[in-house]
């Protein structure tokens, strides 16, 4: 038997907003998705490096990876685990 996992994946983008925009509309955004679901949040605000991975800390949610892209943009992949 083969199981596959199926995932849903969700997009935000937070570009141009900053502290604590990104990590609120980041909140927002996993409290209406369900769980086992993926939210990819994409922000060019320094400072969301450090909130973004804070807040999933805080909030049990698995940060699966950060990207640092070009021109100082940052990608968040999120796992909503409950």
């Amino acid at each position: 038997m083969i199981v596959v996992r199926m995932t849903t994946i969700n997009e935000l983008d937070a570009r141009g907003l900053f502290c604590p925009e990104p990590v609120f509309k980041t909140s927002v955004e996993l409290q209406k998705i369900e769980s086992g679901e993926t939210l990819i949040v994409k922000t060019d605000d320094p400072a969301s490096k450090d909130d973004i991975e804070t807040f999933c800390h805080r909030h049990n949610y698995e940060l699966k990876e950060i990207k640092e892209l070009e021109d100082g943009e940052f990608e968040f992949t999120i796992y909503k685990n409950k």
